[in-house]
């Protein structure tokens, strides 16, 4: 269970990284894609922090994720430099891709086209666990 402290660092965190990442995209003339940061889990330690992104279109999300784990120490500088009145140490990102989004959808179309997904669990892929 995270702390009051761990929830408020990952907030923090989370607004900051959002607001790199549009600035990565925006800098960098990417248009058509969409990334936004769905949640942040940071260790009770502060050490580490996972963060998730959701990225659309789907089909982008592993080329997109892969870029952004290059620019994994430029971004940890640009969040060092936002929050250096609130963080004395930036926790490491751990970037992975939210997948929520993408097994909602799979179980509405499962609904959609009359099948039970509650009766035939074998319907529906396996979510993948982080």
């Amino acid at each position: 269970m995270e702390t009051n402290r761990q929830k408020k660092i990952g907030g923090v965190i989370q607004k900051d990284i959002a607001e790199i990442l549009q600035g990565i995209l925006r800098d960098n003339s990417i248009k058509g894609i969409l990334v936004s940061v769905t949640k942040v889990y940071v260790t009770t330690d502060l050490s580490e922090a996972k963060v998730y992104l959701s990225i659309f279109p789907n089909k982008e999300s592993d080329r997109l994720l892969e870029e952004i784990r290059l620019q994994q120490h430029f971004i940890k500088h640009q969040l060092a430099v936002r929050t250096k009145n609130q963080l004395r140490r930036v926790p490491e990102l751990n970037f992975y891709i939210d997948d929520s989004l993408e097994y909602i959808d799979n179980i509405e179309k499962s609904l959609k086209r009359n099948e039970n997904p509650i009766e035939n669990r074998d319907l529906l892929d396996k979510r993948k666990k982080s």
